[in-house]
C-alpha cells in the first residue's frame, strides 16, 4: 500500500490562496532525514524493498519492470 501524496490537493487549491496557505501549514510532511519515510520509490511511491544502490531509487518490483531499459542485464 502506497502513501497518498499531499501535494495533489494543492492543484485543486489554486485558485484559493488563503486555503492553500493553511493546508501547507499543517498538512506537509517533514522532511525526514532517516527512517523508512526517507527513501521512497520515485516511481510508485512504495516506502518497502526499497533499492537505493547506484542512485536508483526504485522499490524492487519497479526495478524489475524496467531493469532491461535502464541497462542491466539479467543473468541466468
Amino acid at each position: 500500500m502506497t502513501a497518498s501524496d499531499w501535494r495533489k490537493i494543492l492543484k485543486q487549491l489554486d485558485n484559493k490562496p488563503v486555503k492553500k496557505e493553511k493546508y501547507l501549514k499543517h498538512n506537509k510532511p517533514k522532511d525526514r532525514k532517516t527512517g523508512i519515510a526517507s527513501q521512497k520509490c520515485e516511481r510508485c511511491g512504495r516506502f518497502n524493498a526499497h533499492i537505493s544502490s547506484y542512485g536508483l531509487n526504485l522499490c524492487r518490483h519497479c526495478f524489475r519492470e524496467i531493469a532491461e531499459e535502464i541497462g542491466f542485464k539479467k543473468y541466468n
